[in-house]
């Protein structure tokens, strides 16, 4: 989530802050997710943030390494006005322990789209102060990243990256924007040069289908993209699109039957909104996904 995400910087101290915090879904197919009786949502939430006055908590992705799942997401700081990126750990996905803060910058960090690649795990988080898309490289994982290189000139929102037919693509969101552009580059691999698709915007003018929202899913042969759905208000649902071509000079998709696969609740934690997942398969073949809500005193955040 940017800092300019329409969402006000209220003080931690404020009866009417807009608090998001995170939550794990399980499903028997990756675009029919629901909680789980089991699990007791929000896993994570500002409170479980120890070593600095945490906000709220949002934009989740994890990966399981060694038999141990570990999940990156926004820490808004309350001290700074920033985010910063958290670090929590969980034995089986359901139940999460915080660690602590494991990147911080001068500029806002959020949404730690984190993957592995020739052995090595790589972070590309939204870094829109910094006027560039950056990424990172655990040295060591999971508690220390290094600044690798500038990828993207610009403001660049929500980067979301991954690999298909051999070659490397990045979603972005780009800036100045109203959460309504949606651009695409591709590369060789993610440290090389990145060029933009000659269609770009693929959209614009559209805030329901726009703005990336996790991790892009490839599954059965379908490639599916997650979108955040702000229309008529910010980080109110999200939605999936089915990508049905893909090349250096061509685009096209449609939205999947499920979409939108999560929608505000009406109470409690995600009340006001849901914008936000990160899915995964396990196993014995069910998918979990970490996700997000947003709980508001007022309602849902305008813009």
């Amino acid at each position: 989530m940017d800092s300019n995400s329409g969402a006000p910087r209220t003080s931690r101290h404020s009866p009417n802050a807009w608090i998001w915090s995170i939550g794990i879904y399980t499903g028997t197919a990756p675009l029919r997710l629901a909680a789980t009786p089991s699990v007791s949502n929000p896993v994570l939430s500002a409170k479980n943030v120890l070593d600095i006055p945490a906000r709220f908590v949002a934009d989740p992705f994890m990966v399981k390494v060694s038999g141990v799942w570990h999940m990156f997401f926004e820490v808004m700081n309350d001290a700074t006005g920033k985010g910063d990126i958290g670090l929590a750990t969980s034995a089986n996905g359901f139940d999460w322990q915080y660690q602590r803060i494991v990147l911080t910058e001068p500029f806002h960090l959020s949404y730690p789209y984190v993957f592995e690649w020739n052995d090595d795990y790589y972070m590309i988080p939204e870094t829109l102060g910094a006027r560039v898309a950056r990424i990172y490289r655990a040295e060591p994982f999971p508690d220390r990243w290094v600044y690798m290189k500038d990828l993207l000139p610009g403001d660049h929102a929500d980067p979301s990256i991954f690999r298909f037919q051999d070659q490397w693509w990045m979603f972005t969101c780009p800036f100045p924007y109203k959460h309504d552009t949606l651009s695409l580059f591709y590369a060789s691999d993610p440290l090389s040069a990145w060029t933009p698709h000659p269609h770009n915007p693929l959209i614009s003018g559209d805030r329901r289908i726009a703005r990336p929202g996790g991790r892009v899913l490839q599954h059965d042969g379908a490639l599916i993209r997650l979108t955040q759905d702000c229309d008529p208000t910010y980080g109110r649902q999200l939605r999936a699109l089915q990508i049905t071509e893909l090349t250096a000079n061509s685009y096209k998709e449609h939205e999947r039957p499920e979409s939108p696969i999560l929608t505000p609740s009406g109470s409690g934690w995600n009340s006001s909104g849901m914008h936000h997942a990160d899915i995964h398969r396990l196993d014995d073949q069910s998918w979990i996904a970490c996700v997000d809500g947003l709980w508001s005193s007022e309602g849902e955040p305008s813009h």
